[in-house]
């Protein structure tokens, strides 16, 4: 068993002799058998305990058998004691999602602390197997088939080559103790269910069922690599230069649209539900989604994903001078004798008469109109904006500069109004600056 743990850490390329390594020590027999495997094989170790308050005395029975294990081994120790329940209900998720996070937040601030090169957790190949089955009941893509991988991030899982029998079978072979929580032994959360029920079923239907379907994950792992590879090669394809769009026609005429849409939009927060109502509104233009993050809309030929932007404002300018917008932007206004056509886009120059104060910039109005510059006709922003190809997104962003009637005097960077453009009767120029 020593020997197959050594070749599955050498084959993953999990540990380092040279360099410290954390164990995550519960006191079960699982992550008891990871520290003493880990000693025994050379490799140097430091455990750490957390103790989540969650089972009243069983949790100081689980602390206090870390503390005379470790004192036994000669092993550094590092204990922690959480609230969980108070952060499961500030951060509102469940109380095996705080534990989850308490936990690993702690381990990696403490191998920053004490200059670990990872934490070791001591996951076997029945956990794997188990989460492969939970995944597949949730409706899992092929990354939840994969089962639980050796090394993520900076964990590192060195016992996924072995079973939980093998483990035990290891520690009474010793004569090692370790502390069983009770709560693994009810049937009562999908885990416990599938450990307790469905994989002995599996076992007595199909000997060896966890083996094989252990042979699946690493099958699965395997595709998975060459899945991932042609999901990259088609993003770059496919996406436009900054990686917020896509063609819709090119999209169709993908071998797996779905995949194509879940592997670019899963990591900006959308999910499997939403990419594959996508797929049935391509044709919508308007149809628009969002992630907690992200706000994708159906323009036109093509999608468009954004970042969600902080609501756009209304700044009111009864007087030339100089306001500020936003934190990187403001706008000056001056009134000059001088008669001087700007061709700037951040500059629009107006005959000052015809304007009337005081000015707000805000952003485009529902059916604004306007009448751009050497046009006699009024004109819908919208569709002056679509002429210049611009996403339902870009448009939201468009700002206007209006006058006291509510006339548009300026679509902002893009074309003033002709209504208030120079001519030979101009007197005085209304000169306004994007800084």
């Amino acid at each position: 068993m020593l020997n197959r743990i050594q070749k599955f850490i050498d084959s993953h390329q999990l540990l380092d002799r040279s360099e410290l390594h954390l164990v995550g020590l519960s006191g079960g027999a699982d992550s008891v058998a990871l520290l003493l495997i880990l000693r025994e094989l050379g490799y140097r170790v430091e455990a750490a305990h957390c103790n989540f308050r969650l089972r009243g005395d069983e949790s100081d029975r689980d602390e206090n058998f870390v503390k005379e294990l470790c004192a036994k081994l000669k092993a550094p120790l590092h204990l922690i004691h959480f609230d969980t329940k108070s952060y499961a209900e500030q951060h509102q998720v469940s109380i095996e999602m705080a534990a989850r996070d308490l936990r690993y937040g702690y381990f990696r601030e403490l191998c920053k602390d004490i200059s670990a090169a990872d934490v070791c957790i001591a996951h076997h190949r029945d956990d794997a197997v188990e989460t492969l089955l939970m995944n597949l009941l949730r409706g899992a893509g092929i990354h939840g088939l994969t089962g639980i991988r050796p090394k993520n991030d900076f964990v590192r899982r060195p016992l996924l080559c072995i079973t939980r029998q093998e483990i035990v079978d290891y520690l009474d072979s010793i004569g090692q103790p370790y502390v069983t929580d009770s709560t693994n032994l009810e049937a009562d959360v999908l885990r416990n269910k599938v450990r307790l029920r469905v994989l002995p079923l599996l076992e007595e239907i199909a000997p060896g069922a966890a083996a094989n379907i252990d042979k699946t994950a690493n099958y699965l792992r395997e595709a998975e690599k060459v899945f991932q590879a042609e999901m990259r090669r088609e993003q770059g394809a496919y996406l436009n230069a900054d990686g917020n769009s896509v063609e819709i026609e090119l999209l169709q005429q993908l071998p797996s649209p779905s995949s194509f849409l879940h592997e670019w939009l899963m990591p900006l927060g959308f999910n499997s539900t939403q990419t594959e109502q996508m797929l049935g509104c391509l044709s919508d233009t308007g149809c628009e989604f969002s992630s907690a993050t992200h706000t994708l809309v159906v323009d036109r030929k093509q999608l468009v994903v954004e970042p969600i932007a902080q609501p756009m404002k209304s700044v009111k300018m009864p007087e030339c001078g100089t306001y500020r917008y936003d934190e990187s932007t403001a706008y000056k206004l001056e009134i000059a004798d001088d008669i001087e056509i700007s061709k700037s886009a951040d500059v629009a120059t107006l005959d000052a008469d015809k304007v009337k104060f005081p000015l707000t910039l805000r952003p485009v109005g529902t059916g604004e109109r306007f009448v751009p510059f050497g046009m006699k006709g009024s004109k819908l922003v919208s569709d002056y904006l679509t002429d210049l190809k611009f996403s339902i997104l870009e448009k939201r962003r468009q700002l206007v500069m209006v006058d006291a009637s509510g006339a548009v005097i300026w679509l902002v960077g893009r074309r003033t109004d002709n209504r208030f453009r120079i001519d030979n009767d101009t007197k005085r120029t209304l000169r306004i600056t994007i800084k």
